[in-house]
């Protein structure tokens, strides 16, 4: 599942071998659905943690998607598990995570578990397929140690893209010279960043 950022090809999962992981048999109709609209074929379909280990044995995975709150919660716990204890053949398998709410703590959840990423429902089929993309194309590299085991969670932010609007290190033609006026002092800088509470 790797797709260039330029690629016009049409996305298709049928080649895929797809896990789903959430409690309600109406959710996980959902989702094959959803999958189903994007090629999807070889899906396998489980609502709980003993379940999905079981199947994590005897099948390689090309993606999986968790629910957080299979098992009251234990989603978090399984990720961690197959990031950490899981087959060998599934330790690196892209995993993107549901949840009802996602408040800032169960994203950072989700990341520190070893998740890809984590999505919000109800569902919504095109950010779903934004999620896959973003993994087949990022290809992040995989971490091990004592806290953690997972896609690399460090973000670099390099800019906007070359070649569109935006100031890049190597876009500016010409010396700027030294400032002409003093810096700014830090109760300054604090003045204009700080919300102003309204009377």
């Amino acid at each position: 599942m790797s797709l260039s950022p330029d690629s016009k090809a049409k996305f298709n999962l049928r080649g895929a071998q797809i896990l789903l992981v959430e409690e309600g048999s109406m959710a996980l109709d959902i989702l094959v659905q959803i999958l189903v609209g994007f090629g999807g074929k070889d899906m396998m379909k489980v609502q709980s943690v003993a379940e999905a280990k079981e199947l994590l044995g005897k099948a390689t995975l090309d993606l999986m998607v968790v629910a957080a709150s299979v098992g009251d919660g234990a989603g978090y716990a399984l990720v961690e598990w197959i990031r950490r204890e899981g087959p060998e053949s599934n330790r690196f398998v892209p995993i993107v995570m549901l949840a009802a709410h996602t408040p800032q703590t169960d994203v950072m959840r989700a990341r520190d578990s070893g998740a890809h990423c984590i999505i919000a429902k109800p569902l919504k089929p095109v950010v779903l397929l934004e999620r896959i993309l973003w993994v087949a194309r990022e290809q992040k590299k995989f971490v091990s140690c004592p806290s953690y085991a997972g896609p690399d969670r460090r973000f670099r932010f390099d800019g906007p893209p070359a070649g569109g609007p935006g100031r890049r290190h190597d876009d500016i033609n010409e010396d700027l010279g030294e400032a002409i006026a003093p810096n700014m002092s830090q109760d300054m800088i604090d003045a204009l960043i700080t919300r102003k509470k309204k009377s």
